[in-house]
């Protein structure tokens, strides 16, 4: 059985630590030797949680955004935290195009990026306490 690995990092919810997050995670995934696609599905569904917790989370104001990741085996768990508005009703929240940003020009596909990029996602949020987004990906060619 291989050893559990974690890295643990904050940072301010702004739009330009979006791409931090997005190289912290492709660095520590690297050691399974990734495939190029599997690089950047992981990328893109980190990418779409952080950019979550700015836009709804905190509504483009202050906060910290919470990113811990592990690895055991070959499979990365990454989850993405934030301590803002939370979501009322998640199921709804992951319905395709739903979007509660749409002044904004969001999409309202987050959740189903992060779907489809990962192999397992799942949600837990609370109206006023935040949201917490956790995705597992295994990396088929992992060491």
């Amino acid at each position: 059985m291989k050893e559990l690995d974690r890295i643990h990092v904050e940072f301010q919810a702004k739009g330009e630590n979006e791409s931090f997050a997005r190289i912290v995670i492709a660095a520590f995934v690297m050691r399974l030797n990734p495939t190029m696609e599997e690089l950047d599905d992981l990328k893109t569904a980190v990418s779409e949680a952080v950019t979550n917790a700015i836009v709804h989370g905190y509504q483009e104001k202050d906060g910290i955004i919470l990113m811990e990741a592990t690895i055991e085996g070959n499979v990365i768990q990454v989850q993405v935290v934030d301590f803002g508005a939370g979501i009322e009703d998640v199921e709804k929240a992951r319905q395709p195009l739903y979007t509660t940003a749409a002044a904004k020009e969001h999409s309202g596909m987050g959740f189903t990026v992060m779907e489809v990029f990962t192999d397992e996602m799942w949600v837990e949020s609370e109206k006023g306490e935040g949201t917490s987004i956790c995705m597992r990906k295994k990396i088929a060619s992992g060491n």
